[in-house]
């Protein structure tokens, strides 16, 4: 059995690879060779073992009520609440429903918005100071009206966590919303079982271009209470964050990490060439972004951001809910030109070339996925999908919901249904604490997936073989003999190329596998940045089309009226070694692994079956969960 676990039985199956035939049995060990085994390795193979051994499971981007955006929306569920629910509980969702996770979360991290931290419950309670200011009173009385007057004060308010100044300024609010943010996630944090990290989300957003950051603090209250959360008031400079960064560590002795999302609804800035004021990057601003940012949110409910189909025409699997029409705001619509300033694969290659120049690389990021739930619970299962907003929790209308709405032309406007039930953080921590799971952001070895909990291990080295596929403890030989994802390959010895350990085992609750791939991007000297999409291991014996290469589709067997399917086709595990077919050691390159489920349920199915409503033809009723591994760099 591979050395996967969760809190499910895993049933141990033929091992479906699409590459390579088992070796032939080996000659039997002499009596010297064995004496040399034992005398260097216990019997037991799980004995000594010093690497991470289970995924654990969460969500580092989730909002409750304190969030201005998140209260206007309806939340009325806090942090306790958050905690309780992500720890298995069930609760009542701010619509009075009853919801529950399908699995505890193994962590969380409550990212409220730190502009106007606090504002919310007091002006729902409408407090005196608030109601005597014309920007509250008018915030107060809309949200009370309910229903669009609601949901305009949400514009509003959203559109106000990007202006110079807070409208409503109370520092006594923010100081007591953090501090009791920050008591809940004492309370809840119980090392071992449930870490809640202490965080908060930084939200500039420049001209409605999303530049955010969720700041994730490795401390406890001990540490964060010596600050307040910085805001995109303070600076929409994401520089200047760094520097609150910086001096809160000094200060403390804590450590802190920033991690960007939703570079889809940037508008080309959050991977752009210049920085912030519009000076091209340089070697510090390099040093400092790769130091303070390991990581991005790759895939969450505004869309993936993984790659587009204009970046990746030769990708069949790019064109994946894409939010590609406008920036965050509604402001201003997207050109071509800003895609591969907003996708992760092309600003892995870019930071290749960046490196090249600069001697470092600004975008040498992991990949995670988190929900940016503003409900109050990260419930992004495509059966459990309880929205982005409490006002479009489960309904019979929310489908329809206008979620941005670009006045100048309304065919643009983006449509409850093309909210994205993701995504998930799965990290390859050693212990379930605040501390290992911090240490294993920081290093990267963690991955993304759009909701299912499949289960990946990624490796690269130079002497992978194809017999180390066949064991049901990969990461043995993983660690032995390579780097897990998020490492670095150097040195590459005369004539070899690097290979590659990858096994993915299914989720218990979704779908079989389709297929393993590993993306690789390099640096040609002569093009620019290239990409490449291998297909390594795959299900069900299908074999390549000559001509051009691609694998069959898999199949689907999902019965839409009844939002069902079943697991007749796809694999329940994958695993391979791959080697590198056009390595060149002079050339810089990243590589990452994507693995594809068959095609299941979408959330929209699960709705139009349990409210009997009929959805516009154009509404997707099925989705391809994917996972998305943190890179592994080769540099010469």
């Amino acid at each position: 059995m591979l050395e996967f676990r969760s809190g499910f039985a895993i049933v141990l199956l033929a091992v479906a690879t699409g590459a390579g035939a088992p070796l032939a049995q080996e000659e039997a060990p002499t009596r010297e060779q064995l004496d040399a085994t034992i005398a260097k390795r216990n019997y037991s193979p799980y004995a000594g073992m010093e690497y991470p051994t289970r995924v654990l499971w969460g969500d580092t981007h989730l909002h409750t009520s304190i969030s201005v955006d998140a209260g206007a929306a309806g939340c009325r569920l806090g942090p306790e609440e958050a905690y309780r629910f992500a720890r298995g509980e069930q609760i009542t969702t701010s619509t009075g429903q009853f919801a529950r996770l399908s699995r505890p979360l193994d962590f969380l991290v409550v990212a409220d918005h730190s502009e106007m931290l606090g504002l919310m419950p007091q002006l729902l309670k409408g407090d005196p100071d608030i109601l005597a200011t014309e920007q509250g009173r008018s915030w107060f009385e809309k949200i009370r009206k309910g229903g669009d007057d609601a949901m305009a004060a949400v514009l509003e308010i959203t559109r106000s966590l990007g202006e110079k100044k807070a409208p409503i300024e109370n520092p006594q609010a923010v100081r007591s919303a953090w501090r009791a943010n920050n008591v809940a996630a004492e309370k809840y944090n119980e090392p071992g079982r449930f870490t809640a990290f202490i965080g908060y989300e930084w939200t500039s957003i420049p001209d409605g271009n999303n530049l955010h950051r969720v700041v994730v603090f490795r401390d406890g209250a001990d540490k964060a209470d010596r600050v307040l959360p910085y805001t995109q008031y303070d600076s929409p400079n994401a520089e200047d964050l760094w520097k609150w960064m910086a001096a809160y560590e000094k200060e403390t002795g804590g450590e802190l990490l920033a991690i960007p999302h939703n570079g889809n609804v940037s508008n080309g800035l959050m991977f752009s060439d210049v920085d912030y004021v519009g000076k091209p990057l340089t070697r510090e601003y390099a040093l400092e972004r790769a130091r303070r940012e390991p990581l991005i949110e790759v895939t969450q409910q505004k869309g993936d951001s993984e790659t587009h189909p204009f970046l990746s025409p030769n990708d069949e699997f790019a064109d994946f809910e894409r939010w590609d029409r406008m920036n965050l705001n509604g402001l201003a619509l997207h050109t071509p030109d800003m895609f591969a300033k907003e996708y992760a694969r092309a600003a892995l290659a870019r930071g290749l070339a960046f490196e090249e120049k600069l001697g470092t690389n600004p975008f040498k990021f992991g990949m995670i996925g988190s929900t940016d739930s503003h409900a109050g619970i990260p419930a992004v299962e495509e059966d459990n999908y309880f929205g982005k907003v409490s006002l479009l929790e489960p309904n019979p209308h929310r489908w329809q919901h206008v979620s941005i709405t670009y006045k100048p032309d309304p065919t643009k406007n983006v449509i409850g249904w093309e909210m994205l039930a993701s995504g998930y953080a799965g990290v390859w921590a050693k212990e379930n604490t605040r501390e290992s799971i911090f240490d294993a952001m920081k290093r990267k070895e963690v991955y993304a997936t759009t909701g299912s909990r499949m289960l990946v291990r990624f490796f690269g080295g130079w002497s992978f073989e194809a017999k180390d596929a066949l064991t049901r403890q990969p990461a043995a030989s993983g660690y032995e003999k390579g780097v897990p994802m998020g490492g670095d390959l150097r040195n590459a010895p005369a004539g070899r190329a690097p290979t590659f350990l990858v096994a993915a085992a299914k989720d218990p609750l979704s779908g079989n596998l389709d297929r393993i791939q590993i993306v690789k991007g390099w640096l040609d000297p002569a093009k620019g940045p290239q990409e490449r999409v291998y297909d390594v291991a795959w299900s069900d014996g299908r074999k390549p089309d000559p001509k051009t290469g691609k694998l069959p589709a898999v199949g689907n067997t999902v019965d839409v009226p009844s939002a069902t399917w079943t697991n007749t086709i796809g694999a329940p595990e994958l695993i391979t070694v791959w080697k590198d077919p056009e390595f060149d050691p002079k050339l810089r390159a990243f590589y990452y692994a994507r693995v594809i489920e068959i095609p299941t349920p979408r959330w929209t199915a699960y709705d139009a079956r349990r409210f009997g409503i009929r959805m516009d033809p154009k509404v997707p009723m099925t989705t391809t969960e994917r996972a998305y591994t943190s890179p592994i760099w080769y540099t010469p």
